[in-house]
This record gives structure tokens, C-alpha cells and sequence, in this order.
């Protein structure tokens, strides 16, 4: 019998791998930590957008409903002067617009562009 002897390859990170996937997984996590704040008050100006939209029967009505319920739930985004605020077959519907940005590094920003309308 004829014995070959093979090289076995290493199998594993290289010390560069390991510090990207790092820097990756640092940044990710980052960029994690300050999108949930934003999506958690996105929940909030939904549920008091459609609280205003349920309740309301005017214009003023419907803007002033929603700055109490920004009040409680601490929404520093949108006001109740920026809403959109329509009648469609004796319903209110309500609408917004609005956008957040994170500064990742220098000039590059992450931005949320947020829209609905509740009928």
C-alpha cells in the first residue's frame, strides 16, 4: 500500500475576518439601537392618529385629540397641525407625512419616511 500524505487545509476566520465580520456586527447593532426608538413612536403615532380619527368629528377636534395622545406617548415628530385631516362619506380620515434620519458617519444619514392614512 501506497501512502499519499495530504495536506489538510485549515478551516476557520482569518484574524482580518473576524475583525470585519466585528465592525460589521458592531454597526449593525448600532444602527439597530437607534432605528427601534423610531419604529416604537411610529406604533404610537398610529394608534393616536387612528384614537383622533375615531374620535374626532373636526378639524380641531381631530388635531387637538392627537396632541394629547403626543403628549402621553412623548411623539416629538408630528404635531397635530401636521396632519391631514378629510371627510369621506361622514368619516374622518386622517393622514400624515412625516421623516427621521440617523447620522451614520460624516455626510451619510439613515432616513425613515413615514406615511398613512387612516380612514
Amino acid at each position: 500500500m501506497h501512502n499519499i500524505a495530504r495536506r489538510t487545509r485549515q478551516r476557520g476566520l482569518s484574524f482580518l475576518g473576524l475583525v470585519f465580520m466585528a465592525v460589521v456586527a458592531v454597526s449593525v447593532v448600532a444602527i439597530g439601537g437607534q432605528s427601534v426608538p423610531i419604529f416604537l413612536e411610529y406604533q404610537a403615532v398610529l394608534k393616536a392618529a387612528d384614537k383622533a380619527a375615531r374620535e374626532g368629528k373636526t378639524v380641531p377636534e381631530v388635531r387637538a385629540i392627537f396632541d394629547r395622545a403626543a403628549t402621553i406617548d412623548n411623539i416629538k415628530s408630528i404635531q397635530g397641525s401636521d396632519l391631514e385631516v378629510t371627510k369621506h362619506n361622514e368619516r374622518v380620515q386622517v393622514a400624515f407625512s412625516y421623516s427621521r434620519e440617523i447620522a451614520l458617519a460624516g455626510p451619510a444619514h439613515l432616513v425613515y419616511r413615514f406615511e398613512k392614512q387612516i380612514p
